[in-house]
């Protein structure tokens, strides 16, 4: 697969990220913007709402930022701000939608990298609604990298989720309608087949004709929150230091193994999430 981004010299590309931020847990713009940053990338944070903690705290505060997004972009426009890419990634209302849209409009020239978070192991997240949900879709067309769940991808497409263990045929059929909403490349991410230690992503773009590529990775015995967001993030950073969509892929299902052990010996690591601090290094070491 061709490289999505070139690096030129000591240019440090400039990407929107159109993500929540938590005050507490490991997700979201918390992981967006130091991961990235380690690549050498400056962030803008695009808020899309501010929570207490994350979603699977029993107990979290959300505030919507939409109300503040429209008036948020007309001051960087008026500033005469250059992007080279928008990252979004959970979204507080359905309106946000076009929010992105409209920086795809004013910064036609950015990928658009778009992880469309919204639920895992069959269930949609709490604070999505079905208009949401619907409204997500409208990202799929023209997006350079769309990189969505299983779950997810039964939202996207109305094929029903089958569970995480699923076979080569169905893995087609989801990357088929996915390419064929518009997405340029999609990774499709989190297959797991019973009884094994490997846990699975595929690649496939218009580029290479729908083919599907299937990328690899070690499955560690438990389950953290804010590594979709981990994965989406050390992916993206992959691709602004020049390298291939499967290189950023097997990058990041590295990077989310390796912090996923260092998180295991944290204190409460089950809720507070992916401790992927120790690991930044090695996102750093992308820039040669």
């Amino acid at each position: 697969m061709t490289n999505l981004y070139s690096r030129h010299g000591a240019y440090i590309p400039r990407v929107a990220a159109v993500h929540d931020m938590c005050g507490y847990g490991k997700c979201s713009l918390g992981v967006a913007i130091p991961v990235l940053s380690a690549a050498g990338i400056d962030v803008c944070p695009v808020p899309t709402a501010l929570f207490s903690a994350h979603t699977k705290f029993p107990v979290f505060y959300m505030h919507d930022t939409t109300e503040i997004l429209m008036p948020y972009l007309d001051a960087w426009k008026q500033e005469g701000i250059k992007l080279d890419g928008v990252y979004s990634g959970f979204l507080g209302s359905a309106e946000q939608v076009a929010v992105i849209q409209r920086l795809y409009r004013e910064y036609p020239n950015a990928l658009r990298i778009v992880d469309p978070v919204m639920g895992d192991g069959g269930v949609q997240y709490p604070t999505y609604t079905d208009e949401l949900c619907q409204a997500m879709a409208g990202l799929v067309e023209g997006a350079d990298v769309l990189t969505p769940n299983l779950t997810e991808a039964s939202i996207l497409t109305g094929i029903a989720y089958e569970g995480q263990d699923v076979d080569a045929a169905f893995i087609q059929k989801n990357m088929d309608a996915l390419l064929g909403m518009g997405a340029k490349t999609v990774v499709l991410k989190g297959v797991v087949h019973e009884g094994e230690s490997i846990i699975r992503n595929y690649i496939a773009s218009t580029e290479g004709n729908g083919t599907v590529e299937e990328v690899s990775s070690e499955l560690l015995p438990y389950m953290l929150h804010g590594t979709g967001d981990l994965f989406a993030s050390a992916l993206t950073a992959a691709i602004y230091t020049g390298r291939s969509t499967r290189e950023a892929v097997e990058f990041a299902g590295e990077l989310v193994r390796d912090a996923m052990i260092v998180t295991r010996e944290q204190p409460d690591f089950e809720m507070r999430g992916v401790s992927f601090e120790p690991t930044l290094g090695k996102v750093t070491a992308l820039l040669g």
